[in-house]
């Protein structure tokens, strides 16, 4: 008989961002202007029937708003319960246990996990490595290359031509190639135009960042017909609620220019944030996603984050980050909100600089 629980899995944990209730919680690098009103007013029309009957198998609904946005052909797409449900499903579908998953580290703590959920192997590769030469992300013999372009949760852009020489790397019969762009929107930039031309590359999406629906969980792909095909047999059917296909598909379409709008003053509040930042001399990273990544003022970004959230501030901490040392990630929304967080960052610099005790802290 096999064992129970899997041999593998006495190293796994259960995921706990460590988030706690606070009055301004930053941790999440959602969408903070709210939910796209599209999506609500869907939602806040919902019918007997949307509850009452399964939903479309394959969310046909979602992937042709996809298709249209993006200007693919609607088997060009797949959907998932959030871009993770996409990633697994596109991990599983390209390689079986024993096989490798390789990818620049540091990078979203569920490629890993989810590698080493379904008995594959992970290789991180540094990202300073991994950007001298891509190459050293094909040295193991990898079946999936994951890239989180921007990166979760340094913020970096690998540059395109990186990108590009990668896919020339692995070829037609070489890895999957999973370019994870969740938070492409406050890039600018994208490979989904590519997505159908390369025959081993996967873009994943996520309705969760810019389009405001995290609570909904709903993510996509696109990819070639042959891709996207076994992603769905992997995935397998009913994964998207009938209510969250019809609200991610209006959020997708933005009717309205809502996304483009709050996407627009993200950008603005995010470069304000950072000028702010590094007036009080703190170190960051540069950033082309919705947060910014900056060097715990402490030193110490665990005791950091608590004293925080006793503010009433929470933010996210990253232990040992190249270039940073213990971080704090930040995510970037209306001004008001930074505001409160600056004052709290300027009460803990005071105590931190004057050698004094932090709040929270061990006597």
């Amino acid at each position: 008989m096999s064992p129970f629980p899997r041999a593998d899995y006495a190293s796994l944990r259960v995921y706990d961002p460590g988030r706690r209730p606070t009055a301004v919680d930053l941790s999440d690098n959602t969408n903070l202007w709210g939910p796209n009103p599209d999506a609500l007013a869907r939602i806040r029309a919902a019918a007997p029937d949307d509850v009452r009957c399964y939903p479309e198998v394959y969310a046909d609904t979602l992937r042709r708003a996809v298709a249209e946005r993006f200007g693919v052909a609607p088997e060009c797409v797949t959907t998932g319960a959030g871009s993770d449900d996409v990633l697994d499903s596109a991990f599983r579908a390209a390689a079986g246990p024993g096989d490798r998953v390789a990818f620049p580290a540091p990078t979203f703590v569920m490629a890993e996990e989810l590698a080493r959920m379904n008995g594959m192997t992970p290789v991180p590769v540094p990202w300073r490595t991994a950007l001298a030469d891509p190459r050293t992300l094909l040295e193991c013999a990898p079946s999936v290359v994951y890239v989180c372009r921007p990166n979760n949760p340094t913020g970096g852009l690998a540059p395109r031509e990186w990108v590009e020489r990668l896919l020339d790397l692995a070829g037609a019969s070489g890895p999957l190639v999973v370019i994870d762009e969740a938070y492409a929107d406050f890039a600018r930039e994208s490979f989904v135009g590519q997505a159908t031309e390369r025959p081993r590359l996967l873009v994943a999406r996520t309705c969760s960042k810019a389009y405001g629906l995290a609570g909904l969980r709903c993510g996509f792909g696109v990819a070639r017909p042959e891709v996207t095909l076994e992603v769905e047999k992997s995935r397998g059917p009913f994964k998207v609620a009938r209510l969250t296909a019809e609200a991610a598909a209006a959020a997708v379409r933005d009717g309205s220019g809502w996304v483009e709008r709050t996407v627009a003053e993200c950008l603005t509040n995010r470069d304000r944030l950072r000028e702010e930042l590094e007036r009080r001399g703190l170190r960051l990273l540069d950033s082309s996603a919705n947060f910014i990544l900056f060097a715990a003022p402490s030193g110490s970004a665990k005791q950091d984050a608590i004293t925080l959230r006793e503010q009433g501030v929470q933010v996210r901490p990253f232990v040992d980050v190249p270039d940073l040392g213990d971080a704090l990630r930040v995510t970037v929304g209306p001004w008001p909100l930074l505001e409160r967080f600056l004052a709290a960052v300027d009460r803990l610099l005071a105590t931190t600089r004057s050698g004094g005790s932090r709040p929270g802290a061990e006597p």
